[in-house]
């Protein structure tokens, strides 16, 4: 992201595409309060359309969220890939979007 000013885009295990961010969230932990993970953003259809996201654990720690994103940052783009792949390696691409899968089974309407 720092050499092209832009998320990173892989193709993932599961044959989908992703884009990818670094997030951060609180960990309830004294001695490393702040967690950084990497969220990854699936993109499919003909136009560009977000179809769903996967998270990893939390990567690297901090005392704030700027030396979270620093150290997660410092993972090269072989270990996002590998990382991505762990995620989607078991995987098979849905066989419909996610938001017709949240439909009762022989019912057309949707769960609440």
């Amino acid at each position: 992201m720092a050499v092209h000013a832009r998320p990173a885009a892989f193709a993932g295990a599961d044959g989908r595409s992703y884009t990818v961010a670094i997030e951060t969230d609180d960990t309830g932990e004294r001695d490393r309060p702040v967690g950084a993970y990497l969220l990854f953003v699936s993109w499919g259809g003909e136009q560009p359309t977000v179809t769903g996201h996967l998270e990893t654990p939390f990567l690297a720690w901090g005392a704030n969220a700027e030396e979270a994103v620093a150290r997660a940052g410092a993972l090269s783009l072989h270990d996002v890939k590998r990382e991505l792949d762990a995620l989607t390696g078991d995987s098979a691409p849905p066989s419909r979007p996610w938001w017709e899968a949240m439909r009762d089974e022989g019912t057309d309407r949707d769960i609440p």
